[in-house]
């Protein structure tokens, strides 16, 4: 009995139920790359997390990027030291580093050539404008200005316009700008081409010519000295006044007691005189009908 009693005291070397889970689910790869990776990531995750909640640890954080970035931005190399502006006058160049001040030397990082450039274009006088940063620390600015080529007389005042109409700057007196003609009137902006197709038109009539007026945005009246007008019809105005003008060669009718040449019916040209001049005809008249 007694080697029987021995053999049943000795350990069974079978593994444990649990033991048995553990080695079964060590076999899965699933739960053995979580215990081998997700585990320690989830602890580091949680460790610089704790670590990153703290304020002191923020703004440590901050203040070493803010150093980093800072000693990065003022290097010689990323400094911007002068503007250039070129393509215009002193007087437009002073206008935009007005709108655009910088205190020199600055960093091209706290630049916004974008920004600049969108400042720059909503001045009136500016047409296209282009800001780089070249090398050697220059701001770049290349502008095409807006070229005034009429004087358009409006309620506000003198105003210089370009080819398509747009505003470029107000004047004080005609006398700034004798090389330009002068439109006036509603619509008359948006005619400029029509406007300088009259005026060539009319360089024959010399000094003569003061200006054109457009009537209810539908037509053109040219204003020439002595108070007179040559009133142009819709369509066909240059032809119409290129008639008069080839008239004037031939009678001088623009030298006579005229006020006014209406050509709004092409088929049925009037002419109307001055007072002074119909008082004198009037005259005339009567002493040919024997009444005085």
């Amino acid at each position: 009995m007694q080697p029987l009693n021995r053999r049943a005291n000795k350990a069974d070397p079978a593994p444990s139920r649990w033991s048995w889970r553990m080695q079964r689910l060590m076999l899965t790869p699933l739960f053995r790359l979580t215990v081998r990776a997700g585990v320690p990531f989830a602890l580091s995750l949680g460790v610089a997390t704790w670590w990153l909640s703290d304020p002191n640890t923020q703004q440590a954080i901050q203040d070493t990027v803010a150093e980093a970035r800072a000693s990065i931005e003022q290097r010689p190399e990323f400094m911007v030291n002068l503007m250039a502006i070129d393509g215009v006058d002193e007087g437009l160049a002073q206008d935009i580093r007005a709108a655009i001040p910088l205190d020199f030397p600055v960093s091209s990082f706290d630049l916004d050539p974008a920004a600049m450039r969108a400042q720059i274009m909503d001045m009136a006088p500016v047409r296209e404008a282009s800001v780089r940063i070249r090398p050697g620390g220059v701001l770049q600015v290349d502008v095409t200005p807006r070229v005034p080529v009429a004087i358009w007389r409006r309620p506000e005042g003198l105003t210089l316009i370009d080819s398509s109409g747009a505003l470029v700057k107000p004047i004080a007196r005609r006398i700034a700008r004798p090389d330009l003609p002068v439109i006036a009137g509603e619509g008359a902006a948006e005619q400029v081409d029509q406007a300088l197709a009259l005026v060539s038109a009319g360089a024959p009539l010399g000094d003569r010519l003061r200006g054109l007026v457009r009537l209810g945005d539908r037509r053109w009246d040219v204003v020439l000295d002595r108070n007179q007008r040559i009133m142009l019809p819709e369509a066909d105005a240059v032809q119409a006044l290129e008639r008069v003008i080839a008239l004037n060669g031939v009678d001088e009718v623009l030298h006579r007691d005229i006020a006014r040449i209406d050509l709004r019916l092409p088929h049925r040209p009037t002419v109307r005189m001055n007072s002074t001049a119909t008082e004198e005809w009037w005259r005339i008249r009567q002493l040919n009908s024997g009444t005085e």
